[in-house]
């Protein structure tokens, strides 16, 4: 026991000084292995812009051509990286990687199963999508225009400058309305008149002035149409529906909605329609007996 616990040190030493000697004869081959991963990072970057300008030629789809050149570029730097292992002499290293990555894939798949799930999403998005880049899309509760798709994630920004990264996943199981893609959109407000205004001359009107605002569109497919929605308690409301054509759904459409909206206010108007406000109710309680009230009539420009 005693001679086995004095060759110790002795044992240590030998394995230092032969484990010294190996790392001594590999070192030109680490170095040779370092500058393999240099290159090979700028040579994957060269290829990878490459790549995108070939694929530009080819496709017009900004999400397409982002996502190849992304996996080329993947691809190269785990091909460069491996062959670098390989040529430090570290083959049993790299093929433990790949060993270990196999073995690893379902445990890393349970542990890390919504990154996956987004990342399978992204790709399936890259190929097969309900929307383009700058389209107006709403997905769940968040409306915005499309700025680009991720392996993880799409990134929309909303109306009042804000941005938002929705998991990937959930656009591929959540519905998505997507408000320009054939570039027609179909607005619709209210407008009441009073009962004792005529509703099919109030139609008429209002159809007309749609017809006449710049920005409107109408064909056989896309109608725009004025109904009676409902008989209020002061006023008879009329619906319109009236398309746009337009691929920019943020402030050109609503202006044109804007200026729609008050060319139909003033021609009705101008035709003598009333557009009654709403009614209020007055009450008195138990120790009131009596409210002031004055009641005046304005003068419309132009009555007698």
């Amino acid at each position: 026991m005693a001679q086995y616990l004095k060759n110790i040190p002795e044992k240590l030493l030998t394995s230092l000084e032969e484990n010294w000697t190996m790392f001594i004869k590999q070192i030109p081959g680490i170095l040779i292995a370092i500058l393999i991963v240099a290159l090979g990072i700028l040579i994957s970057k060269k290829i990878g812009n490459l790549s995108r300008k070939v694929i530009s030629k080819r496709s017009d789809d900004p999400i397409m051509v982002n996502f190849l050149t992304k996996g080329i570029k993947l691809l190269l730097y785990t091909i460069f990286i491996m062959y670098a292992l390989e040529v430090a002499g570290l083959q049993s290293i790299a093929t433990g990687i790949l060993t270990a990555a196999g073995a690893s894939a379902v445990i890393i798949g349970f542990a890390f199963r919504d990154i996956g799930e987004n990342f399978i999403s992204g790709i399936i998005l890259s190929f097969n999508r309900p929307f383009n880049v700058n389209e107006t899309v709403s997905i769940g509760e968040i409306f915005g225009k499309v700025k680009s798709i991720e392996f993880r994630y799409t990134k929309l920004r909303t109306f009042d400058g804000r941005d938002v990264y929705i998991p990937n996943s959930d656009v591929i199981k959540k519905p998505v309305y997507n408000y320009t893609e054939d570039g027609f959109y179909r607005f619709d407000f209210l407008v009441g008149i009073a009962y004792e205004n005529n509703i099919g001359e109030a139609e008429k009107l209002i159809k007309q002035i749609v017809k006449n605002t710049k920005g409107t569109y109408e064909d056989d497919t896309h109608r725009n149409f004025i109904v009676a929605d409902e008989l209020a308690v002061n006023s008879v409301n009329l619906k319109v529906h009236f398309w746009i054509n337009t691929f920019e759904y943020g402030k050109e459409a609503l202006v044109i909605k804007g200026k729609v909206i008050s060319n139909v206010k003033e021609a009705l108007v101008q035709e003598g329609f009333s557009l009654p406000a709403n009614i209020q109710e007055l009450k008195l309680y138990n120790t009131q007996s009596s409210i002031p009230v004055s009641v005046s009539h304005s003068k419309i420009e132009g009555e007698e």
